[in-house]
């Protein structure tokens, strides 16, 4: 798959799935937002809910020419947001991670304007929920930072070594604890987010087996279809064509 074909899918993705790190222009007030990340990480679902309400006073950005597509991507910029409020909150980040994907497929199922604003007050209330009902993290600061790290690059090239310096431990250290921690090698986990962040394409896009394999680091389609055999028990073909949805636009 050429370069120029692989920015466009990650500049697609990254539409989707909404990195919010350095994009302050999504939203109305920067402060609002700090202060909206900050109650929800402290779990005040009163505070949040008032500071959400008051930032939607205000209208909605534009992210896409059609006005329930622009809402639904405005809706995920939230649930990104939220997530990372969780985290920040003590909730370990694959159970933060699990819900904000669950939320998003949830997303892209409605159709329905009220509907969708409705959804962004109960995913606000929901994740405070989750945050107030973690009692303790099954894992330590270090691997925590780890699965992060995997999340936030998956469609990258990742190795030990960088997932390492990122944690500030050695990576045989890092391997250790990992495996001692989650129950499987890094390399195991790195497969499996994968697998799960592809499906959100064989589901919503047209694009290509192949390079859907070549845009999450697989060596080669064959691999990836083994691996994903191996993780949902169907080929992508076969998930494809069992789950497949009208391409939104």
């Amino acid at each position: 798959m050429s370069t120029s074909i692989k920015q466009s899918m990650i500049d697609q993705f990254m539409q989707t799935r909404i990195n919010n790190r350095e994009n302050n222009y999504l939203h109305p007030s920067y402060l609002l937002e700090k202060q909206l990340l900050g109650s929800i990480s402290q779990g005040d679902d009163e505070k949040a809910l008032k500071i959400l309400t008051s930032i939607n006073h205000d209208q909605r950005p534009k992210l896409a020419d059609i006005p329930i597509r622009s809402l639904k991507n405005s809706l995920i910029c939230s649930c990104t947001l939220f997530t990372r409020a969780i985290i920040q909150g003590g909730v370990q980040p694959e159970t933060a991670f699990t819900l904000s994907d669950a939320y998003i497929r949830e997303i892209e199922n409605v159709h329905d304007q009220s509907q969708l604003e409705k959804m962004e007050y109960d995913m606000l209330k929901h994740f405070i929920i989750v945050l107030n009902e973690e009692e303790t993290l099954p894992y330590s600061k270090i691997v925590n930072q780890a699965i992060t790290f995997i999340h936030d690059n998956i469609l990258e090239d990742l190795t030990l070594d960088m997932i390492a310096e990122n944690s500030y431990v050695s990576p045989s250290y890092l391997s250790h604890l990992f495996k001692k921690e989650v129950g499987i090698s890094i390399v195991q986990f790195i497969n499996k987010k994968r697998i799960e962040e592809s499906k959100y394409f064989l589901l919503h896009t047209s694009t290509s087996i192949s390079d859907i394999a070549s845009l999450f680091c697989f060596c080669n389609q064959s691999y990836y279809t083994s691996l994903f055999k191996k993780y949902i028990d169907l080929t992508p073909k076969e998930f494809r064509e069992q789950h497949m949805q009208p391409v939104m636009g």
